[in-house]
């Protein structure tokens, strides 16, 4: 900073013939900005300005620093003004990592945002596989579950709702239980979290003492669409968020079962490096995602 201090007295100096009309544009005092190009003399081992008492004059060396300077401050000074600007309408480009599963919920929501602000782009990475944001230079991510990482931060969205579902056909078949125990011997699919390993409990809520239902389950898939898939086939009671169900409420080919038993509110975040300053276009996506998604609840039809 001292450095670019000398720079800009330097450079006001030889553009203005004065120490006096120097300090007036930079609001410094004539000694101030005489002391600023002097010690700027002395780092460079070089006079710039002759001094008289009557007037100053740049060296041949000053005559040729000042062409260079003059030229990396008006640099500075577009760098400035762009970054203003890009403030009022933000713009660039923006890496998103989140699950393969975000798309249902994310896509219907990204026409609005880029038609608000046509001068950013995306750029979306859409993996289940844990990903360093600092690493890899993501933006922002889209994740669920626990983030201990201390180097990110973290903005809530609202949640969402965990479902117990099968098709009609299967419960033609095996019957429609209608409280928890009675899921006893009823053919499950279930969700193993492809990070961990572990296999997803259904959100169900016991009468206190009883043990949970033992489900058979016949199928297991780290894969929420893959899961999907098996519950619509008829293969047996699956859990899923309900925008993975929406669509297949509305077609019939999956009904919801138990939902009065349900405990099961599921949480995404929005996460970003906490070492890296939100940018305005990374501010406008996490403020826009924040309010739209999650907005309305998908009740089960």
């Amino acid at each position: 900073m001292d450095r670019l201090t000398g720079l800009s007295a330097f450079v006001r100096t030889a553009d203005l013939g004065s120490f006096v009309a120097a300090g007036r544009v930079l609001g410094l005092s004539p000694s101030a900005v005489g002391k600023a190009v002097t010690k700027l003399e002395n780092q460079l081992g070089v006079r710039l300005i002759q001094r008289s008492t009557r007037s100053l004059r740049l060296t041949e060396e000053g005559r040729a620093f000042h062409e260079r300077c003059r030229r990396v401050l008006d640099d500075l000074d577009d760098a400035h003004e762009s970054l203003l600007r890009t403030r009022e309408a933000p713009q660039g480009r923006i890496r998103l990592s989140c699950p393969v599963i975000a798309y249902h919920f994310l896509m219907p929501v990204l026409p609005e945002f880029m038609a608000l602000y046509p001068d950013i782009g995306l750029d979306l990475d859409f993996s289940d596989r844990i990903v360093d944001l600092v690493e890899e230079g993501v933006d922002i991510a889209i994740r669920s579950g626990q983030l201990p990482d201390s180097r990110l931060m973290v903005r809530a969205l609202r949640p969402f709702q965990l479902l117990l579902c099968a098709s009609p056909a299967y419960l033609e078949r095996h019957g429609t239980p209608l409280c928890p125990r009675e899921l006893a011997g009823h053919r499950g699919i279930a969700f193993r979290y492809p990070n961990s390993g572990k296999l997803q409990v259904w959100p169900l809520r016991q009468p206190g003492g009883e043990p949970e239902p033992r489900v058979d389950h016949v199928m297991t898939c780290n894969n929420m669409e893959a899961l999907r898939g098996a519950v619509t086939g008829g293969l047996g009671i699956g859990c899923m968020p309900d925008f993975l169900a929406k669509a297949s409420f509305k077609a019939g080919t999956l009904v919801p079962v138990l939902f009065e038993h349900l405990d099961a509110p599921g949480q995404f975040n929005l996460i970003w490096p906490s070492s890296r300053h939100l940018s305005p276009k990374v501010r406008v996506l996490v403020d826009f995602l924040a309010e739209r998604l999650f907005a309305t609840e998908c009740a089960p039809m």
